[in-house]
């Protein structure tokens, strides 16, 4: 399919509380390095850089982000603030909060309620902000998220945040955030070929509550945090080659397609790449395709 003059608008739009962003982002794990955290080889800074001036020049405005996304070399946030600031108006900017990285890389206790204020900072020091447009509290194994939600939603009465999401999460954690702030958005691990009957469940009732649903690792599918695998299943090549596509951007249109409030953010550190999972916001795959695809993902594990 032809990419250089699609932009991110193809997939249309949706709002996150009062702001409205379009449907395909950008996430920046990615931009550190050729794997996420320390699993790859630290990236070309200047590259990563013209990765997000491209970013922005497609349209993308919303950016998903994390201050435990880096590598030996590489800050993603630090690359985020030297390309984009000062911000444009329309940029939104998600963080996320919960999990610890220390100096080395090496993963830390997650945070503590009292914790969160901390990590929140560390976001706005390295973005150079006053506030965060988003965070999401990363649910880390805790049974309940009631403390840790509420003292995210203390720092949105503050003025430090400005919405409120969840990650990592099963429908009655929703329904615990929901009773102590809004949620805006929800994001968990969701893919072609990454099944959870609690996943599909939140999906849902995001759909039917108007809260959108931001999946990660939509293209990486099993290759997680190291990257996408290069093997592909014969229904997602079929479906590829009808369209002169290639199987990443056939996993984002199935992925968007899954519901208007269903929102896409493919990381990369590769500009080619990036104009490519852009242009996957204009490929509508036939009932019959999404039918075979929606198969595909019930079988799987």
């Amino acid at each position: 399919m032809t990419t250089e003059t699609i932009t991110a608008d193809a997939a249309g739009t949706w709002t996150l509380g009062d702001l409205t962003v379009n449907r395909i982002g950008f996430g920046a794990m990615r931009l550190t390095g050729s794997a996420a955290f320390h699993l790859g080889t630290p990236s070309d800074r200047k590259r990563s850089i013209a990765v997000l001036h491209k970013a922005r020049e497609l349209g993308v405005n919303h950016i998903d982000t994390a201050a435990f996304y880096f590598s030996s070399l590489r800050s993603a946030n630090e690359i985020i603030n030297s390309a984009l600031s000062p911000y444009p108006d329309d940029l939104v900017i998600a963080a996320k909060v919960g999990p610890f990285r220390d100096y080395t890389g090496e993963w830390g206790t997650s945070a503590r309620p009292e914790d969160l204020r901390g990590h929140v900072e560390e976001n706005l020091r390295q973005l150079g902000r006053d506030h965060l447009d988003l965070v999401y509290l990363r649910r880390m194994r805790q049974d309940s998220i009631a403390e840790h939600f509420g003292a995210l939603a203390e720092l949105r009465e503050a003025g430090l945040i400005r919405h409120l999401g969840i990650s990592d999460v099963e429908p009655r954690h929703l329904a615990e955030a929901q009773a102590i702030a809004p949620v805006v958005c929800v994001q968990n691990r969701f893919g072609l070929d990454s099944q959870n009957p609690r996943t599909d469940d939140i999906l849902r009732i995001c759909g039917e509550q108007g809260i959108a649903f931001v999946p990660f690792f939509a293209i990486a599918g099993k290759g997680g945090s190291h990257g996408a695998a290069s093997g592909h299943d014969a229904e997602v090549l079929a479906v590829a080659r009808a369209h002169g596509a290639t199987p990443a951007q056939v996993r984002l249109a199935w992925t968007l397609a899954q519901g208007p409030h269903v929102l896409a953010i493919p990381g990369t550190g590769n500009p080619d790449h990036l104009t490519e999972n852009i242009a996957a916001g204009a490929l509508r795959l036939t009932d019959e395709e999404r039918d075979t695809l929606d198969s595909l993902h019930h079988k799987a594990g």
